[in-house]
């Protein structure tokens, strides 16, 4: 199985700097090609967002290189092994960047949205409310749920998801890298089959689209190649923009074939 991959960021309408991080990693092993794909959301004053964000992707970059370049040379992949790893490395970050906030009385933290491809298995860690898609010929798919206030409400009943789409509190996370007490991340896993995309974005891209845009610009069918597939990024951003969306836009696009 190998892999088209295309990206795409921008600073949006309205803030100064970009705090999200994005990261694609590839390697050739000896089972095939694997690949690490990464959007961070940095949160805080300043430059303190950019930092935390850039932290948390340089830290799972360092992973890749190192911890799993080691385990696919052995031939010793296993699921939960990856996930012990990952669940370590978060907890390790979220200490680390609140350490060095409380030194500089700054709050600054990150969400974490990243996929792992290896052997036709996807391993998924995620903090926070970037998100992950998967797309195949059948349709769409969120797999990541938003660990944000209001789709704790709309799955308690309170808010309906419309409501939830301008809520002012849209942007209160119960958990981030780095700024909260405690942080545990959400782990997802499967199967991956051919002529299947993933998107992986962070929140300024979803909140001005719906599953049907989605699918059309970033399905399979759409993503027939890197320079197609480019074009659909840049065009899914700018539509954001034109919607008069505020955030800064992250997207990675993913498309696995045989």
């Amino acid at each position: 199985m190998d892999f088209f991959v295309s990206y795409h960021t921008d600073t949006g309408l309205r803030k100064h700097t970009n705090q999200d991080t994005i990261a694609i990693k590839m390697l050739d092993t000896p089972k095939g090609r694997a690949v690490l794909a990464a959007v961070c959301d940095g949160m805080g004053g300043l430059s303190a967002g950019e930092l935390a964000s850039k932290e948390v992707i340089q830290a799972f970059c360092h992973w890749f290189d190192t911890s799993f370049a080691s385990i696919a040379a052995e031939g010793s992949f296993e699921p939960d092994h990856i996930i012990g790893e990952w669940n370590r490395l978060v907890k390790e970050e979220n200490g680390r960047l609140a350490g060095y906030g409380l030194q500089r009385g700054a709050s600054l933290g990150t969400t974490l949205s990243a996929i792992l491809i290896y052997q036709e298995h996807y391993l998924i860690v995620h903090v926070g409310d970037s998100r992950i898609y998967e797309m195949t010929l059948s349709g769409l798919c969120q797999i990541t749920e938003d660990q944000s206030l209001v789709a704790r409400e709309v799955a308690e009943g309170r808010l309906t998801p419309e409501e939830a789409l301008r809520d002012p509190r849209r942007s209160i996370l119960l958990q981030c890298v780095g700024a909260s007490a405690s942080v545990e991340p959400a782990f997802y896993q499967g199967t991956v089959v051919p002529e299947t995309s993933f998107l992986i974005c962070s929140d300024g891209l979803c909140h001005e689209l719906g599953a049907d845009e989605l699918y059309e610009q970033a399905g399979p069918l759409a993503c027939k190649d890197p320079a197609v597939m480019r074009q659909k990024s840049v065009y899914l951003t700018e539509l954001v923009k034109k919607r008069k969306e505020q955030d800064n836009i992250s997207l990675i696009l993913l498309k696995a074939y045989e």
